[in-house]
Parts: C-alpha cells; structure tokens; sequence
C-alpha cells in the first residue's frame, strides 16, 4: 500500500466513524476542501466530524428564519459557534448588524483581526505600517461600543501583524470586559516570537483561541513554519489549554491547522525588517536557535503536486489525528 491509499483509507474510516470531542474547527482547518464558512452548513459539517463547534460567517442578507435554524441546531447538537466578521470601517452598520444577529443566533463570541495577511510580506516601509496602525486603532475604537452594547466579546487575533510585545497595548488602551484576544497559538512564531511567551502574554485576555501546532525546519532566507497534528509538533499544549483554562473557564478552543505548504519566514532578509523598530538581535537568535534545535521528525506537510482528491484526503487525515489528540490528551471529550 502506498502512502497515499494509506492516508485515504485512513481518513475514509475516521470519516464513517466519528471521533466525538469538544474541540471546534475554523473553516481554515479545511484549507483543501474549502467548505461553505456560514454557521449553519459549517456547524452542520463539523457535527458530521464528531467536532464540539467552531468559528463561522453569517450570510447576507441575514434572515431571522436562518438565525433561529443556527440557534436550534447549535443548541440541539450542544455545539458552540463563534462570528468570524471584519471589524467595522467608516460606516459601523453591517458590523452591529451581524453581531446583533450572531447574539440572536446563539453565538458565544467573535473573532475578528486587523491584517488578512502577514506583515513582512504586506509593508514595505515602516510608513505603511504607520498608516495601518492609526487604521486599526480608528476600526477598534469604532468595534469595542457596538461589542459592549451587544455584551458579545471580541477577541482580536494574532494575525502575523502585532508582535507579542504590542498586542497587549491594544487591550489596555481600549478597556472592555468585551474586549480582548483570539490567541493564535502558533501565528507569533513569524514574529520571532516564542510561541509559550506569546500564549502567557495574552493569556489574561483570551476570549477565544486557534489552537495549532506547529513545526519548523531552516532554509537559507530564513526558517519554514508549518501547522502540523496536535502533539507532533514543539508547542507544550497541554500547559497552553491548562493556562488559558485557568484564566477563562468557559474559552473554547478552534482547531486552526491548515494543511498546505510550509510558510516561508524570511527573516534573514532586509524586507522582513522594514517595519520592525523593537526586534533586536535576541529575537532573532532565540527563533533560529530554536528551529536548529527542533528538526522536523517527518518531512513538513505538502500539497503542491498532489491530486485534489488526495489532498483533501491527506487534510481529513490530519484532522482525525488532531481530534483524537484533543480529546484523549488534551481532555476535550
């Protein structure tokens, strides 16, 4: 048998016998088979899996008839759900909208971010990063009243853009019990940050998180980053559950492990620097110490070169390892 029948055969029996846990999923856990992101047809699909919940979208135009359906099928099913929404730009309605409906629907709380896409690749000068600063600042002062009008907490996530020395800032300047982090475990380590530093930092803000694991391996600009099964990777995730728990009982924890090719982290080079005034040489020689001493055990997940079908089969594989992990190591049943 092939490695690729074997990985097939082995997500087919996950798939006809349902792992059950608690632990959620984000629609970007399905990076290959890219699945309708809208809370009643993902939750639909995650229970299928045996999954406790996860992170989604609501259609618009958002009808009440729809919002009652996700209410009642979360609720029968005892699956949370949480509204993946941008935060507001000048015009703050479609924002209130939706979390007004999310509120109605049943959701537990939202997630949300200031950049789609990673900061050294984004910014080419320390002014761009500037400007984007004074926008996320204006988007978050317009997001946290609509938040604390609903009482539906926003957790802002780690999205490659704020390095753990600055995310924090952002929470204490804009006070709110309905304000606070959506803690990427793994995001941060583009940064140069640790990923246990970055998870204890945020930690007293959690309100929901991306958990992940994460495994890294040197190329010549820089180091690779790639999510990976829980527990084959170097996060102590049994000490991140246990802290964040400690912190908010009632966090919920969004399974983010996208299968595709390894990130490249050009951190040997001039660009990746541009918009970095606080990274000095510890952060850099902590993160390369740490790739050289974690070599990957197995080589790091790919899809470049495989058929769809076997992607997607090598993707459902991945995640009935990551829930058998949550569930029997990491006590999410």
């Amino acid at each position: 048998m092939t490695r690729r029948d074997f990985l097939a055969s082995s997500a087919l029996a996950a798939m006809q016998r349902p792992i059950r846990t608690t632990l959620g999923f984000t629609p970007d856990a399905f990076a290959v088979l890219r699945p309708q992101r809208t809370a009643l047809e993902f939750l639909q699909r995650v229970n299928s899996m045996g999954g406790g919940g996860g992170q989604a979208t609501l259609p618009n135009p958002i009808e009440p008839a729809y919002l009652k359906q996700v209410r009642e099928f979360a609720e029968k099913n005892q699956m949370y759900w949480e509204l993946l929404v941008p935060l507001p730009q000048e015009d703050t309605s479609q924002f209130e909208a939706s979390v007004k409906a999310a509120k109605e629907a049943g959701a537990q709380c939202i997630r949300s971010v200031c950049l789609s896409g990673r900061r050294y690749e984004t910014f080419n000068s320390l002014e761009q990063w500037n400007d984007f600063v004074k926008l996320s600042h204006a988007r978050i002062a317009k997001a946290v009243p609509i938040v604390e009008k609903h009482k539906l907490a926003l957790g802002l996530e780690n999205h490659k853009d704020w390095t753990a020395v600055e995310m924090p800032g952002l929470f204490t300047k804009y006070s709110s019990e309905y304000f606070g982090a959506c803690i990427d475990f793994g995001n941060n380590m583009a940064l140069l940050d640790d990923p246990m530093e970055l998870i204890e930092t945020l930690a007293p803000y959690v309100i929901n998180t991306h958990i992940k694991d994460m495994a890294v391996e040197e190329y010549p600009d820089g180091f690779l980053l790639s999510e990976v099964a829980l527990g084959q990777g170097i996060i102590d995730l049994k000490k991140a559950v246990s802290l964040l728990r400690a912190k908010r009982p009632s966090v919920r924890f969004s399974l983010d492990m996208l299968t595709r090719d390894p990130l490249k982290i050009p951190c040997l080079t001039d660009k990746y620097w541009v918009t970095f005034t606080d990274r000095h040489a510890r952060y850099l020689a902590h993160a390369l110490a740490m790739v050289r001493a974690n070599k990957p055990k197995k080589p790091l997940p790919r899809v470049t070169g495989l058929e769809k079908e076997a992607a997607i089969q090598l993707e459902a594989g991945i995640l009935a390892e990551c829930m058998t992990y949550a569930r029997d190591e990491l006590g999410m049943r």
